[in-house]
């Protein structure tokens, strides 16, 4: 298993300088592995939760339960992600995580992140800005559901995963292993399934990329952005991923 605190590091430094104490005070934390089976919860809707947690391995999402059982997934995270963060600022989750497929994730408990922000000022902005950073991402996906025709709103939610995966280095020049089923697909886009897949066939027709069995492939890269008016600016990522 990849080194959680390597990890934290490498992704607060997409977005954040910081110090070589910035950088100690993270390696001392004391953080617990702890293992997610596919569909598991690692945080469930009012929970009021005394850690948060980083993805080590494997693939989480946030997502909205409704009284009904309906879900909507609003974003995916992959290893580096802090996808509770808010729940340092919050009394209250407002929302669910879970994995989808087999993930690992690192809590770090509350009190330990409050004393090392009180010690490590930049530390806190940057925890911070991985919080506002997210919020950029759920601002992108309301448009994107909102306001882009299907096909596109699709292709877009694709180039958002692979480019932030190759900023990571989790992704191939072309390909990217992501374990989101059909149903979740449409759960996270707004589509019955039936939809999924004639947009699916849609965009496979085009020859941008394919998505079966849980791998995307991308065949053209320029095609994709275009179809999916990807732009990555609200990512707010200091280097261009591609």
């Amino acid at each position: 298993m990849r080194n959680p605190d390597r990890i934290l590091l490498r992704k607060l430094k997409q977005h954040s300088r910081l110090s070589n104490e910035d950088v100690a005070e993270v390696n001392g934390l004391s953080l617990t592995v702890r293992e997610l089976a596919g569909n598991e919860d690692l945080i469930r809707q009012g929970d009021d939760p005394d850690v948060s947690a980083v993805v080590v391995s494997g693939w989480l999402a946030r997502y909205h339960l409704l009284s009904t059982g309906a879900r909507q997934y609003i974003s995916f995270h992959m290893a580096g992600d802090w996808p509770d963060a808010q729940a340092l600022f919050l009394d209250q989750m407002d929302h669910a995580v879970c994995a989808i497929g087999p993930a690992a994730v690192a809590t770090i408990p509350h009190q330990e992140l409050v004393r090392a922000i009180s010690r490590r000022p930049t530390l806190g902005f940057a925890i911070w800005r991985e919080t506002l950073i997210d919020a950029a991402i759920f601002r992108e996906a309301i448009t994107n559901n909102s306001a882009r025709a299907k096909p596109a709103r699709m292709a877009h939610l694709f180039c958002e995963l692979f480019y932030r995966a190759r900023a990571l280095d989790l992704a191939d020049d072309n390909a990217l292993e992501l374990p989101i089923s059909l149903p979740q697909l449409g759960e996270a886009l707004g589509m019955a399934i039936a939809t999924v897949n004639r947009t699916l066939a849609e965009l496979r027709a085009s020859r941008a990329f394919d998505f079966r069995g849980g791998l995307l492939t991308i065949h053209s890269w320029p095609k994709l952005v275009a179809i999916g008016e990807f732009e990555p600016g609200y990512l707010h990522l200091k280097k261009p991923a591609l």
